[in-house]
């Protein structure tokens, strides 16, 4: 019987999920260390748990050690130390090393960490990846726009998920951003060269250092397009085949950026340019599970389950190759104004023309309030074993559903 003890600072939805699946794995007795009080936990998570340990601030590593010396002497020794979000594989490493534990240590979740270091790594291997600079003063970030020019990106160095990322497009948007958060020794900011062409995602799975399985997604627009412009309605694809020539530098680009970075035993979500001459250039790499529902597509284009899959990945050391049977892909809806959602138009029609292919959706309810993350209000997923018709109905998705928002006064 494996003690395993999953770190989760809050029990959304989605990390929920992660835990759920973790806790009801055979041979395995789970404890979940949160914020979270157990009385607040959900009931049809709660039942599967063996424990539970409450801390103030789950991203601190000494609160996550103690909370698993406090599990062991409940449940017996907590071997496994695992957690889904970004933000704490850091600390997660950190408190690992405190107890003896296997799993990624602190040097190599620094590197996937830190972007700056990330890509310092990199471009010391050899890997292709943007010009960047950290920057702690006004002056080294406009010596650094002289050098590359513009348009440039701007993003905190522990960022996630293109949280406070921003196209800066001239010195007067460079000003701006150095106006709303000026950079200082203990609050850095990071410039990047901003990379054109196709986004891209690679998501793999290393063991030993070798990576043994991968992933490739496409993004529609890319996501800073996304975040510039938010009545945008935009799509991941899951391709079924992933020998088309696009894919082909990325399959020893990735592995070796894995590698640069000292990744040895990890899913991680790499997210990747195919510039407009076919030249590839890594953007960032996160070990831990994709978000904005790849985590989910991966599991519908191989007909597993792919939370499953990563639990007994990092908890069991087990891990088969799944085949890839379909191609998959979301539509995130987006609305059009401020507020909250007032109607969702085209759903009815659409639901006639293509709702066989719908195989998970969330549709924005009215009197929703409007998201703030670039996810939009809602999404649909669809599945099929032609990518083709896939790429179609994400077609139809993006252009025949209008979310209708309204100011509330």
């Amino acid at each position: 019987m494996v003690v395993a003890a999953f770190v989760a600072p809050f029990l959304l939805p989605a990390t929920a999920r992660f835990v759920a699946t973790a806790a009801q794995l055979p041979g395995v007795r789970l404890a979940v260390i949160t914020t979270t009080p157990a009385d607040r936990v959900p009931p049809e998570l709660a039942q599967h748990l063996a424990g539970h340990w409450r801390v103030d601030d789950a991203l601190d590593p000494r609160q996550i050690a103690e909370a698993v010396a406090g599990l062991s002497r409940q449940l017996g020794p907590v071997t496994r130390l695992v957690g889904a979000l970004e933000q704490l594989q850091v600390p997660l490493a950190q408190a690992r090393e405190t107890l003896g534990l296997p799993g990624m240590d602190t040097e190599t979740a620094r590197n996937v960490r830190d972007k700056s270091r990330m890509k310092t790594v990199l471009s010391a291997a050899g890997v292709p990846c943007a010009r960047h600079r950290l920057v702690t003063e006004p002056s080294a970030a406009l010596a650094f726009a002289a050098q590359v020019g513009f348009p440039l990106v701007a993003k905190p160095p522990a960022g996630a998920g293109a949280q406070a990322t921003y196209r800066l497009d001239d010195a007067d948007s460079l000003r701006s951003w150095l106006g709303a958060l000026p950079p200082r020794e203990d609050a850095p900011g990071l410039l990047e060269e901003f990379l054109v062409g196709e986004e891209h995602t690679f998501d793999s799975i290393t063991i030993g250092g070798q990576t043994i399985w991968a992933s490739i997604s496409d993004y529609l627009p890319p996501p800073l397009e996304v975040l510039r412009n938010p009545w945008i309605q935009w799509t991941v694809l899951l391709p079924r085949e992933l020998d088309d020539p696009r894919y082909t530098a990325i399959k020893e680009i990735g592995p070796a950026a894995l590698r640069a970075l000292g990744v040895r035993d990890a899913l991680s979500h790499m997210e990747w340019f195919r510039r407009p001459d076919g030249s590839v250039a890594v953007s960032e790499v996160g070990a831990r599970p994709p978000g904005a529902q790849i985590s989910s597509m991966l599991g519908y284009v191989h007909d597993v389950d792919f939370y499953r899959v990563w639990t007994e990945l990092v908890i069991l050391d087990r891990f088969e190759p799944p085949e890839r049977q379909f191609a998959a892909g979301t539509a995130y809806l987006r609305g059009q104004g401020r507020g909250r959602v007032r109607a969702v138009h085209g759903v009815e029609e659409l639901q006639r023309r293509i709702g066989h292919l719908v195989v998970e959706a969330r549709l924005p309810e009215p009197g929703q309030p409007a998201s703030s993350s670039y996810e939009g209000e809602g999404y649909v997923i669809v599945r099929h074993p032609d990518t083709a018709v896939v790429q179609d109905a994400l077609r139809q998705i993006v252009e025949g559903i209008r979310i209708e928002l309204v100011e509330v006064q």
